[in-house]
């Protein structure tokens, strides 16, 4: 396993006692579509934890991967204007966070940030989300996920 993926689990099971199955894919789940595609499920059920500048500080969004965030309804979430919102700096998100973009899993990060989950991603059983790089994901419950990443469900979508 990816020395990555590996660092992910390890957390996972240390913070939250939580044994994640990550699976890794030489070709890549860098998109919802790719990893839907190679896990076998709907691309709405895939958990893409996105990492946004919300008026200066970090918060990441937990979205299906059948969904935008909108970045009106994400700044809104936190009281702050839309021009206030981007996505972040990659630089910033390792150095934050400790993952690279395409590999930011929902929970186990570096510093504690706001973390909202995507409402419709709560009616799965079961999602996916990255394990820490580009081409590992891992099988999660929605619910638990939310607890993990000490979530608030939001509605941010376009």
């Amino acid at each position: 396993m990816h020395p990555r993926a590996t660092a992910f689990a390890e957390r996972a099971r240390e913070r939250y006692g939580f044994d994640p199955d990550v699976e890794e894919f030489p070709e890549g789940t860098k998109t919802a579509a790719d990893a839907a595609a190679a896990v076998g499920c709907d691309v709405a059920q895939i958990a893409s934890s996105l990492v946004f500048d919300v008026d200066g500080s970090l918060a990441v969004s937990v979205t299906s991967g059948a969904n935008r965030v909108s970045e009106a309804a994400l700044g809104e979430h936190f009281d702050a204007p839309a021009t206030a919102v981007s996505m972040a700096d990659p630089d910033r998100i390792r150095t934050t966070l400790g993952w690279s973009i395409g590999g930011v899993p929902p929970f186990c990060h570096d510093r504690s940030v706001p973390v909202v989950v995507d409402e419709t991603l709560l009616e799965f059983e079961t999602v996916w989300a990255a394990a820490g790089t580009p081409d590992a994901v891992f099988p999660i419950d929605p619910r638990e996920l939310q607890t993990y990443a000490d979530a608030t469900p939001a509605s941010v979508i376009e």
